[in-house]
């Protein structure tokens, strides 16, 4: 394996980060050195993962190795998302159309937002009692 074919890309969501390394093969995905099913036993993250190679009709056609950390199960779907597909466009900018109307390439900034002092969260108040 040359590092010619190797793409490399980077995807984040909430505090997940995913290091995405594209080669082309047979379709095999593996999330830190476990299976993909294994790892991602929810149909909804599995069908989230998947969706830049709908989206490009590039299903089978690349093996893929990711290791993600941090945040949770959804916000790592959704990171490894994102670094599969900034991984395609890398591979061929003329994805870069159907990626982009699937809004794949867009980075989700939502993140939770801090707990501020003198409160009980980051919205919520101390109960107030007038007596």
């Amino acid at each position: 394996m040359s590092t010619a074919t190797v793409i490399a890309a980077t995807g984040k969501r909430k505090n997940a980060v995913a290091r995405i390394r594209l080669i082309p093969g047979s379709g095999q995905i593996t999330i830190n050195e476990r299976p993909f099913e294994t790892y991602f036993p929810r149909e909804i993250h599995r069908t989230q993962i998947l969706q830049p190679f709908m989206a490009t009709g590039t299903t089978g056609k690349f093996n893929i190795s990711v290791n993600v950390h941090g945040g949770g199960e959804m916000g790592q779907a959704g990171a490894v998302r994102h670094g599969i597909a900034k991984a395609l466009l890398i591979s061929d900018t003329a994805f870069r159309e159907n990626l982009r109307k699937e809004s794949l390439l867009t980075r989700d900034s939502r993140v939770k937002e801090r707990k501020k002092y003198g409160q009980k969260g980051a919205r919520r108040r101390f109960q107030f009692s007038k007596r």
